[in-house]
């Protein structure tokens, strides 16, 4: 894994500097890891049945290659910056869905740093979503660390490692973050911040 992950960490390199070959060489090794994560997050979402998990990864990864070029620093950013555009296409789908539905029939999510592996209590995609950059405006890092560990997927030695924090940081953060969304989301729709 240390051994492939520093090929991935490379080769963004190479990318973020211009190198279209090193971007090409790259879906092949990130691909697998993003479908499955893709795939947790839809077998959380009742609604998102239309979206598959290579449709799901296919246009994050369009997104990604296709923006501005962006100076990538390692593995985790990459896949940090794959789990905020991929948050952004489920909660695009969610609005849409919405749209052509009643109200109220949102996807549904669960936050857990096991991500699919329980199901504590759900709450709505786009509610997550209000709730999340509500977060993210309060204290930046701790959104940082919420995107990464649960739509990213990363360990939090590995957003430690992305955000040069240390590991008590991020676990003392992401503890204190998932306790203040719980509030938020259970609070409602029509709740304010504290």
């Amino acid at each position: 894994m240390t051994d492939r992950s520093t090929v991935v960490s490379d080769l963004l390199r190479a990318w973020g500097q211009g190198d279209l070959h090193a971007r090409d060489n790259l879906l092949p090794l990130v691909y697998q890891e993003l479908r499955r994560r893709a795939a947790v997050y839809l077998r959380q979402e009742r609604h998102a049945r239309t979206l598959q998990p290579t449709a799901l990864v296919h246009d994050a990864y369009v997104r990604l290659a296709g923006g501005t070029p962006i100076a990538w620093k390692n593995r985790g950013h990459f896949f940090g910056l794959a789990a905020q555009v991929m948050r952004r296409i489920l909660v695009d789908h969610a609005r849409a869905h919405q749209a052509v539905k009643r109200p109220g029939s949102a996807m549904r999510v669960t936050l857990d740093d096991r991500i699919g592996s329980t199901r504590p209590r759900d709450c709505e995609l786009l509610l997550l979503d209000q709730a999340l950059e509500e977060l993210a405006q309060r204290d930046a890092r701790q959104g940082q660390i919420v995107e990464l560990r649960y739509f990213g997927g990363l360990s939090e030695q590995e957003v430690a490692d992305s955000l040069g924090l240390s590991r008590a940081t991020v676990t003392r953060d992401w503890q204190t973050a998932r306790a203040w969304l719980y509030r938020r989301i259970t609070r409602g729709r029509g709740a304010t911040a504290s």
